[in-house]
């Protein structure tokens, strides 16, 4: 139990010496000393409550889900009967009253106009999403489940948390707190983050890219009213644009969204030289393109981007390639914003910011400056108790309370984990662990001397029995802090990052280190009594 090999020692000073290195850089940092560049760099993220930044508050329009659901629905049943063989014709389309409804033109059509039907009124998943009946014998009405929806607008919002994930990691930040609040609300932190307002304004941005055919035989004093011929449905120009101020009639149906997009660039337009946005398709979003080009050379088609036609081009020739450049009168940020959030997907619903809270700064180094002198005031207290009461023991315990903090900060820079003021409450909790573990084994020897056991006999039966008592506990604690990790959020995760990790570096210092030195010290003196 109190045997040391030089192997050993070597290995639990080299894990030590390692994450000692590890928390140097945050120190450096705390100190507003600089770093060596030639030396790796690990430091701790600090969080929204420590380093300031930006907390967003976005709630979803759950409406528009029910919405496109309808659309894609009659794109859908369109398609699928268009597409039999013989076709299936319909008429009296309607998509009033949150259902859809159509009339088949031919009524022993009917039958198997219900069978290519149910794969969609099935869908894949374990909820029914729609309900299909006929009436007056030729009469099709599909009405959305209420499972349905609410799977719908459930896939929508984890759909959207994600998108606004890889928005926000693909402007450079550290460590965002997103998590979904309630039904249909998104939580977003990002600590440091100077200009809150281009968040905003790139998590605002829907991102939904359509390209739909402009219908050339509305009349202009029609579209100017308002009024669009059947079949199709009437965007305004965006600002900015040529055409601002005016609208443009297109096609509702038979048209590319950007769902098919794998890739989206800023570049400049060769000819203009001005910001321009690439993108590229996949292989089946460049064979529709590559189609729809074919079919339609020498007409117009709109680039519309949430609602607002970009421009008209016409298809001059056939697009095989499966890239296009979208223009618009863009800035340089408003196109490497417009690439950010096309790259990264777009919403599959309207997000509005309901809340928004700068954090400042100040604040939070006011917090860093009370949380370490705390930490500081508790640990000298402690230092002072153990040495008084446990004397040369007393001293261990206090060495290995010093790299105990050490080397759980410098494990925390490793991980590259964010450091919240409840995770310096963390940090004074493994404090008083570390030190409840060693006043456990110190408590225990001064027992096994008080029956009367040697030296060596009652340090190595202290160390082994406190030891059970002390893993028990840990592990007890280990469930607890796993539990809040894996259910809570935000700076409840912070807390339990750090008591995990402070579990592990408490048990290594105050019973392994100790023992250790302990060890050295009986073997070296050969002491015939100790004072406790």
């Amino acid at each position: 139990m109190l045997d040391f090999p030089t192997w050993k020692k070597t290995w639990l000073w080299l894990i030590a010496a390692v994450a000692i290195f590890a928390a140097l850089p945050s120190l450096f940092a705390t100190a507003d000393m600089r770093w060596p560049e030639a030396l790796p760099e690990p430091t701790v993220n600090l969080g929204l409550d420590l380093a300031g930044g930006s907390h967003i508050l976005l709630e979803a329009e759950a409406d528009q889900v029910a919405a496109q659901r309808l659309q894609n629905m009659e794109e859908g049943v369109r398609t699928v009967l268009q597409d039999a063989e013989p076709r299936i014709r319909i008429g009296d389309v309607s998509t009033a009253d949150g259902r859809m409804s159509f009339m088949i033109d031919d009524a022993g059509d009917v039958d198997r106009a219900r069978e290519l039907l149910l794969p969609l009124v099935n869908g894949q998943g374990m909820v029914r999403e729609w309900d299909l009946t006929v009436v007056d014998e030729t009469r099709f009405i599909l009405t959305p489940t209420e499972g349905g929806v609410e799977q719908a607008v459930t896939d929508a919002m984890d759909s959207a948390t994600e998108v606004v994930r890889k928005r926000i990691d693909a402007l450079g930040t550290r460590e965002p707190t997103i998590i979904r609040q309630g039904d249909t609300r998104i939580v977003v932190q990002v600590p440091g983050l100077d200009d809150p307002d281009q968040l905003k304004e790139l998590l605002g941005q829907t991102a939904k890219l359509e390209f739909k055919m402009v219908d050339e035989t509305a009349l202009p004093t029609d579209v100017a009213q308002g009024i669009a011929p059947p079949g199709s449905q009437i965007f305004p120009y965006a600002e900015g644009s040529p055409q601002a101020g005016t609208s443009v009639a297109v096609r509702r149906l038979g048209g590319i969204r950007g769902d098919s997009l794998v890739g989206s660039q800023q570049s400049f337009d060769p000819q203009t030289n001005e910001p321009v946005v690439t993108i590229q398709f996949d292989q089946q979003g460049g064979a529709r393109f590559a189609k729809l080009s074919t079919e339609n050379v020498g007409k117009l088609f709109a680039i519309i981007l949430d609602g607002e036609v970009l421009s008209t081009p016409s298809f001059n020739e056939p697009i095989l390639g499966g890239s296009a450049q979208i223009s618009g009168s863009f800035t340089t940020e408003s196109a490497n914003n417009l690439s950010i959030s096309l790259r990264s997907g777009a919403l599959p619903v309207d997000l509005a910011v309901i809340e928004e809270r700068t954090v400042g700064p100040d604040l939070g180094a006011d917090s860093i400056r009370r949380g370490i002198l705390a930490m500081m005031i508790g640990s000298l207290a402690v230092v002072v108790l153990m040495i008084v009461t446990y004397g040369r023991f007393g001293v261990y315990a206090a060495v290995a309370l010093v790299i105990n903090v050490l080397m759980l900060l410098g494990i925390m820079a490793w991980l590259n984990t964010t450091l919240t003021l409840p995770g310096i409450a963390g940090f004074v909790l493994t404090i008083g662990a570390a030190v409840d573990a060693n006043v456990l084994i110190n408590e225990r020897i001064r027992e096994e001397r008080k029956r009367g056991r040697r030296v060596v006999a009652a340090v190595e039966n202290g160390y082994k029995e406190a030891s059970r008592a002390i893993y028990d506990a840990n592990v007890t604690n280990l469930i607890a802090g796993v539990l809040l990790f894996l259910f809570g959020s935000g700076p409840i995760r912070g807390f339990a990052i750090v008591l995990v990790v402070g579990l592990f570096t408490s048990v290594f210092t105050a019973v392994t280190l100790t023992r250790m030195w302990v060890a050295g010290w009986l073997r070296k003196n050969r002491p015939s009594d100790i004072t406790l």
